[in-house]
């Protein structure tokens, strides 16, 4: 493949135009959070299809059994597969992500073998035919997966070349901070295969993992009545510090050969679709030396904020935010790089939520009904309009911005060059 990436020319004027059109995010203020409101935004979603076939999703089996990647075709291709990369380059280049992560129409080509590859195995991966994509698949990997995973492993070797070749070096921490539904699970599902398949061995981690168990969270609910933002899980004070930096501060020690650890999982079929810790026997192992950990969730990176702050958006937000006080040790100091997954209207999350439960009952697991669905993404609501503008404004709590990217999407989860935040739906 080398012979086709130096023969390249530089990107077409169309893609270039387009590359470049976009005008900066602006930040909306708006109305505050109406708990009628949200139940009226959120009915819209009752009538949503399975995401599965609007959005590339995990296999059931996970990345373990994903076919080898059928091998990239040689630089002796035909003329008309030489032009198929031609468009590809010009299709890359286009994307909204490639001067976040510092991608110029130079780099692109140097590095177009590593574009193809990763494309081939991702298709693999989510069992399409590489050569056959539709522009919402191929969107999907060369606009987001592909590039952020280029940003990431340029992060872990930014972080390997601060230490000597002798030393036991931890694992580099990526935060990846987005609201639910909005298909953070699915990323990091992919950057893990990549990073495993490219010899880097990674752990993901989600801050579900460390909810409290279902006992303990009928104690948070019973020790706080009246809080519907405390009834269920969710909210901060309803997950198990200790625990996660127990868990977080063993991941980062894994960095010999031989050491061994089981990662904590949540079940989130459990009770209903209301959840509980998985058993323990049902962890999954990993093993040393240990180069990334992909910690994902939803409320990563979170500020508490003054009390009148909260209280206007919601007065039970105040026992919310001090809990949220205690966060920043337990999670976000453990996080060295960060990914924010910026939504431009609050109101998809519960159609997103509905989808991930449909596709749950479809495959034949418990969860909750259109109506539970509805009024458990609404004890969420208040904490996305009262922490999501400081998030977008000033990055996560800790985050340096060398070490930080933030990727806008539309109602269809794909990235765009960006946009504005509405919080008038809420």
């Amino acid at each position: 493949m080398a012979l086709l990436h130096a023969a390249l020319p530089p990107p077409s004027a169309a893609a270039a135009a387009h590359h470049h059109a976009a005008a900066p995010p602006v930040f909306l203020a708006r109305s505050p959070y109406h708990s009628r409101r949200a139940a009226a935004s959120c009915s819209l979603a009752t009538a949503a299809p399975s995401s599965r076939k609007a959005f590339l999703s995990c296999p059931a089996d996970h990345w373990t059994t994903a076919a080898p990647p059928r091998a990239i075709p040689s630089s002796s291709s035909s003329p008309a597969l030489i032009a198929s990369v031609q468009d590809l380059y010009d299709f890359i280049y286009s994307g909204p992500l490639v001067d976040r992560i510092g991608y110029t129409d130079e780099k692109i080509a140097e590095s177009i073998d590593r574009w193809l590859l990763a494309g081939a195995r991702l298709a693999r991966l989510f069992r399409l035919n590489e050569l056959q994509l539709s522009e919402a698949e191929k969107a999907r990997i060369y606009h987001f997966y592909i590039p952020v995973f280029l940003w990431c492993e340029d992060q872990v070797m930014e972080h390997r070349a601060k230490y000597n070749d002798d030393d036991d070096i931890p694992p580099l921490v990526i935060g990846v901070s987005a609201p639910q539904g909005s298909g953070k699970t699915t990323l990091v599902f992919a950057l893990d295969y990549l990073f495993r398949v490219a010899g880097r061995n990674s752990v993901t981690l989600s801050i579900d993992d460390f909810y409290l168990t279902a006992k303990e969270q009928n104690e948070l609910r019973d020790r706080n009545p009246g809080n519907a933002l405390l009834e269920l899980r969710g909210n901060a004070g309803s997950h198990d510090l200790q625990f996660s930096v127990e868990t977080l501060e063993s991941l980062i020690k894994l960095t010999k050969e031989g050491m061994k650890m089981k990662v904590p999982r949540y079940d989130k079929s459990a009770f209903g679709g209301r959840g509980d810790r998985a058993d323990p026997s049902v962890w999954p192992e990993v093993e040393g030396p240990l180069e990334v950990v992909l910690f994902e969730g939803w409320m990563l990176g979170f500020k508490p904020l003054p009390n009148e702050e909260v209280k206007k958006v919601d007065p039970q937000l105040e026992v919310v935010n001090k809990n949220l006080e205690a966060y920043y040790g337990a999670w976000d100091r453990f996080i060295q790089s960060w990914i924010v997954i910026k939504i431009r209207e609050p109101s998809c999350v519960c159609q997103w939520r509905l989808q991930a439960e449909v596709a749950m009952r479809a495959d034949g697991n418990p969860g909750m009904s259109d109506e539970e669905v509805m009024d458990f993404v609404s004890r969420y609501l208040p904490a996305y309009q009262a922490y999501l503008p400081t998030l977008y404004k000033e990055g996560p709590n800790g985050s340096n911005p060398d070490h930080l990217l933030v990727i806008d999407i539309d109602e269809n989860r794909n990235p765009i060059c960006g946009g504005s935040w509405d919080v008038a739906c809420l």
